[in-house]
């Protein structure tokens, strides 16, 4: 297809001024693995969100087989992801969705709505609580590094811990880890290292991402340009392009590897879909950039409290997808500083209605409650209906209820 071809075309063009090595396949090798893998995904019984991924990464976006695609992994998330699947394949889910710009934390089909985001937290969190008590997650180290990966790129909290086991299971001398699952921890950690600000924390994901990719540099360098087999180049070349400062000064030939990836014809999706954006030299970590600027936008946050008591007044900034509801501003706010943001809600026949923030509730015997304003004004609508604009600023006041005839200072004496 024009578009198609054309799409890459751009990519390819992009990737090879940008991109410090990169793979740099022909236009016709990588078209033929794109329509591959699409018409395996026809015949697939299950979707296979890692397609999805990879067709997003090479921005082969516009035509049905992207949509379908979409639709199906939707419908999926929203009936199987709380009981079927594991935390790994949510987190492919996750990725898959926040790829193709997609809100992952309001996933809608069949008149349902799923936050994997959520699901996928919950599941990360049981993975590393049996990591930590038993010294084996609950599936895989893979899939806990895709858990890692996933909740990073999407901003959510979790990842740190996981990636901090992840890095010490590397470091363990009695570490056994596939080429797979070293590569997609050091995706992992690479997120997590740039996101941490703890330097005692970042020199343990350091030590960790140099010994995962100069073990590979090794064996590519003994193997001819192999690293594990055929079926991990993918994921290895994809880690060994997005952690050259772990290696630095040594100098990765991606000439030798990628030589060995294009002498292999590949005939199954996953592999295809794991190799592609290596093969354009892009990796996993490029979703957080791809180009979804116009569904996106950012909020400025402030909660405060000015009444008889503790006072406090605490400012975030946050970035949700475009037509987000006020209530995904406040989880965001949540996810990413718990200590500051917390709140709870309780069901009404209005929607929900918040009776908690920063571990002040709401007392209807005193009066009390939280008012929401936007850009200075109160909003008429409830956290579950509002949908702020881009840039708005989202103040929640501790404020005391003024009945009639009662005046601020009455309500202040009634708090007291």
């Amino acid at each position: 297809m024009l578009s198609m071809a054309f799409g890459i075309g751009v990519l390819l063009a992009l990737s090879g001024s940008t991109a410090t090595n990169g793979c740099n396949a022909s236009q016709q090798l990588v078209s033929k693995l794109v329509q591959l893998m699409k018409d395996f995904a026809e015949v697939e019984a299950m979707p296979i969100p890692s397609l999805l991924l990879a067709l997003n990464l090479v921005r082969d976006t516009s035509d049905y087989a992207h949509k379908w695609l979409l639709q199906w992994i939707k419908e999926v998330a929203v009936t199987r992801a709380q009981k079927d699947l594991t935390s790994g394949e949510v987190a492919l889910y996750v990725l898959s969705l926040f790829s193709s710009c997609q809100d992952p934390w309001h996933v809608q089909a069949f008149g349902k709505t799923i936050d994997l985001v959520q699901v996928l937290q919950q599941k990360t969190d049981e993975e590393v609580a049996k990591l930590v008590a038993d010294g084996i997650p609950k599936s895989t180290l893979y899939s806990v590094s895709l858990d890692a990966l996933a909740l990073c790129l999407a901003r959510a909290g979790g990842y740190r811990v996981a990636s901090v086991l992840l890095a010490k299971q590397v470091l363990s001398p009695d570490s056994q880890l596939s080429v797979d699952t070293r590569a997609v921890a050091a995706l992992a950690m690479t997120c997590t290292y740039r996101q941490m600000d703890l330097q005692d924390l970042k020199h343990l994901l350091w030590k960790a991402l140099s010994n995962v990719t100069n073990s590979f540099l090794n064996e590519q360098e003994k193997r001819g340009g192999m690293i594990g087999n055929i079926y991990s180049m993918g994921l290895a070349l994809q880690a060994l392009e997005s952690t050259q400062e772990f290696y630095a000064p040594r100098k990765w030939n991606s000439t030798q590897a990628c030589n060995v990836v294009f002498k292999h014809d590949y005939n199954q999706s996953m592999a295809i879909a794991q190799v592609l954006p290596a093969l354009v030299g892009v990796t996993y970590l490029d979703v957080a950039d791809l180009n979804c600027t116009t569904n996106n936008i950012t909020v400025n946050y402030t909660i405060t409290n000015t009444l008889p008591g503790t006072p406090f007044s605490y400012n975030t900034t946050v970035h949700v997808l475009a037509g987000s509801v006020l209530l995904k501003v406040l989880e965001r706010a949540q996810e990413e500083e718990p200590d500051n943001f917390s709140f709870q809600t309780k069901p009404t026949s209005w929607g929900p209605m918040v009776i908690s923030i920063h571990g002040l509730a709401a007392d209807p015997d005193r009066g009390t409650y939280w008012q929401f304003l936007g850009d200075g004004v109160p909003l008429q609508e409830g956290v579950g209906t509002y949908k702020p604009r881009n840039g708005e600023h989202i103040q929640a006041n501790f404020t005391i209820y003024k009945g009639k005839g009662e005046s601020t200072m009455e309500g202040i004496k009634t708090y007291l």
